[in-house]
């Protein structure tokens, strides 16, 4: 049984090709077996002079076109002994008769008839047998074909090769009369992916829940005694390159079941109703070969929420798909045995009738990796590179807040190109961090053309950054600055971000106020500012506008939060506000971007011989690090207290700050009444009351 099965499965597959190569060669052939053999063509005047001399036995005009003149069997070996050029004369048997010695164009009919009638005359009167002839109108039945059929053919061949395109290529779904057909690559037992649950490293949370999916349809007895039942899906959620897809490449891999891998876009064709079929021709063949498992990668290609795409009020396919993927997946038919997983960093843009328990019962947050979980990724993908020994993974998962793994895959393969570049033979820690700097900042451009006026304002601006952020207790801690030039930045200063789960507002200015600190140095000691600022500017800006509008981190406008986490006001042509509550929120972010920048120049000015001995220092080396900052500016207090005391710290310094609100409150409510003669109209007017 298993020897015929392997023979059924390596039949190859009937290919429309052949169809094409069937043609040509028996056009090939007709063109062979029609034409004759040792066939030569002479010149009128030659046969003339055959003809007289009593060798031609026959001819036959064709068409008044072409004559085919035929040597008399008895006289063939004479004519080859009296002219060399005839000695490859041979008599000659065609497919379809015999064919003709000789060849040539006749000149006008009329002229040409009359001179063989006078050859045939001289031929009679010397005793000799005249020259019989023909006249045939034949029909050139290739050249017919070839003019008729040729084009249809080739317009059919531009048909079918469009259609091919169009509906994704060759091979399964992609057969014209397979266009409706799903597109899934199936992973059947035996044949997985070679990724396992081992090779996914940190997402502890995400894995436990998909691990126990895989462990349901191995072994269902154990949930099926105590009454559980199997989720119907389970939708993986999470910024880009977080492991969403590698998760499940890991299911397919444990899975001991038919794993269906497709993604959203499979689904969608120029042709109606092509969606629909393909997902109806999914389940139907997932159904056969339960219990299996279905993966729809980006899903939001189909699952966005109906009524809100562009084509409104036209008969848009997505909706037609994603209808009957609604029905497939929880309908009026069972669906027993098939487990849909999903993915998309779009969750928010998701239809909500897709969200619900019985479709997706289970939304696994696949987030960035923190701390620990950076360490396990580096472990994985360090596995294949030679490293040096003084690496320390610790101090690369350090280095990296923000990274999502496929950065960190990426870091790693930058750092060996780098190494195998500078020739050596194990990647080092420098390599690494070059590496940072590379995927951060961008190619470095040494050879940038920089004036020594820019090159010093450069210099002062990185410097002002990293003034402002040391001595601030709440901005990131440095780790290096460069004035030299990297992507479009003319100079970067490189920071630690602290591992939080909440900010407070005054984390959030202190990280303003650094930010700013590069234009205020610019302006504290060339007295003039440039463009120089402007990602800084980008990016403070957005901070004040989420402090006032998104987290309720402002007084005036108060505890009142304008984010849309349901998306829909991308398609909404009014704000959520007043336009008064937008003059507000316009003038708080503005006021609370010129008060940093204030402090900014404050400490900045206090602090000037040290801001100008730091950017000396930054002209001369081009890059430095912290040390260089701790030689100037000191260790700083609060980076040598523990997290316990920090926190301490910080509770003291939020009750001083609320200690000192209220005792500026009582100071105004104490303060005495303003004179009638003064303020008592104002005060009757804001009351209601009419002036007496």
């Amino acid at each position: 049984m298993s020897k015929e099965k392997s023979n059924k499965t390596n039949k190859p597959s009937f290919n429309f090709y052949w169809i094409y190569a069937i043609i040509a060669i028996g056009i090939i052939a007709l063109q062979v077996f029609t034409s004759g053999g040792n066939t030569r063509e002479i010149s009128t005047n030659d046969f003339f002079e055959l003809a007289k001399d009593g060798y031609v036995e026959k001819i036959i005009i064709i068409n008044n076109q072409e004559v085919e003149v035929f040597i008399a069997d008895d006289r063939l070996e004479d004519l080859k002994d009296r002219d060399k050029k005839y000695k490859n004369l041979s008599k000659s048997k065609g497919s379809f008769g015999e064919s003709p010695q000789l060849t040539f164009t006749p000149p006008e009919p009329k002229f040409f008839m009359d001179q063989l009638k006078e050859v045939n005359s001289e031929l009679s009167e010397a005793g000799q047998g005249q020259i019989d002839y023909k006249i045939d109108n034949r029909v050139n039945w290739l050249q017919v074909l070839l003019t008729y059929s040729l084009p249809i053919l080739l317009i059919f061949g531009l048909w079918f090769f469009m259609m091919r395109r169009m509906s994704g290529g060759a091979g399964g779904g992609g057969q014209i009369f397979n266009i409706g057909k799903s597109k899934a690559q199936l992973f059947e037992k035996g044949k997985g992916t070679n990724v396992t649950f081992k090779d996914v490293a940190g997402l502890e949370g995400a894995k436990e829940e998909v691990q126990e999916i895989v462990d349901f349809l191995k072994n269902p007895k154990k949930y099926t005694e105590l009454g559980a039942k199997i989720p119907k899906g389970a939708l993986l959620v999470g910024p880009p390159g977080t492991g969403k897809t590698l998760l499940a490449k890991a299911v397919a891999g444990e899975a001991q079941v038919p794993f269906f891998s497709l993604s959203g876009s499979d689904f969608v064709e120029m042709f109606v109703g092509v969606g629909a079929s393909r997902v109806r021709d999914l389940f139907k063949q997932a159904k056969e070969k339960a219990p299996a498992i279905i993966f729809i990668d980006e899903i939001d290609a189909i699952g966005r929420a109906r009524g809100k795409n562009a084509n409104m009020g036209s008969n848009d396919e997505r909706e037609n798909t994603l209808n009957q993927l609604l029905t497939e997946m929880d309908g009026f038919g069972t669906n027993s045995g098939v487990i849909i997983l999903a993915a998309t960093n779009r969750a928010d843009i998701l239809d909500r009738a897709l969200m619900r328990a019985g479709r997706f019962d289970r939304q696994i947050y696949v987030d960035m990796p923190d701390l620990n979980e950076r360490k396990e990724i580096f472990q994985v993908h360090l596995k294949p590179i030679k490293l040096q020994d003084k690496v320390d993974i610790d101090f690369l998962a350090k280095q990296t807040p923000g990274f999502s793994g496929a950065d960190i895959a990426n870091l790693c393969n930058e750092a060996a190109l780098i190494a195998a570049r500078k020739k050596k033979s194990a990647v080092e820690l420098q390599d690494f961090l070059d590496a940072v700097d590379r995927i951060i900042g961008g190619l470095e451009k040494k050879n940038r053309i920089i004036s020594k006026e820019e090159k010093r304002a450069i210099a002062f601006h990185e410097a002002g950054h990293a003034t402002v952020s040391w001595l601030l207790r709440y901005a990131h801690p440095l780790v290096k600055v460069t004035i030299v030039p990297r992507g479009q930045s003319l100079g970067a200063a490189w920071y630690l971000p602290e591992e939080r789960s909440i900010t407070r507002t005054n984390q959030i200015l202190d990280e303003m106020c650094a930010a700013l600190g590069g234009r205020a140095a610019e302006e504290v000691i060339f007295g003039e500012i440039s463009t120089g600022a402007l990602s800084d500017l980008e990016k403070v800006t957005k901070q004040a506008y989420a402090m006032v509008s998104i987290y309720g981190l402002n007084d005036k406008v108060g505890n009142i939060s304008y984010y849309d986490s349901q998306g829909r006001s991308e398609y909404s042509f009014s704000k959520p506000y007043s336009e008064d509550t937008a003059k507000t929120i316009d003038e708080e972010a503005s006021k609370i971007i010129e008060e940093q920048y204030k402090r900014a120049k404050q400490l900045l000015t206090e602090n000037r011989d040290k801001l100008t001995a730091l950017a000396e220092k930054l002209l001369q080396k081009e890059v430095i690090f912290k040390e260089d900052l701790v030689e100037i500016f000191g260790e700083r207090p609060w980076d040598s207290l523990e997290p316990e005391e920090q926190l301490k710290e910080a509770a003291k310094e939020i009750i001083e700050q609320a200690d000192e609100k209220s005792d500026s409150e009582e100071t105004e409510n104490n303060s005495p009444a303003p004179s009638e003669s003064e303020n008592g109209s104002e005060t009757e007017e804001t009351e209601g009351q009419p002036k007496e």
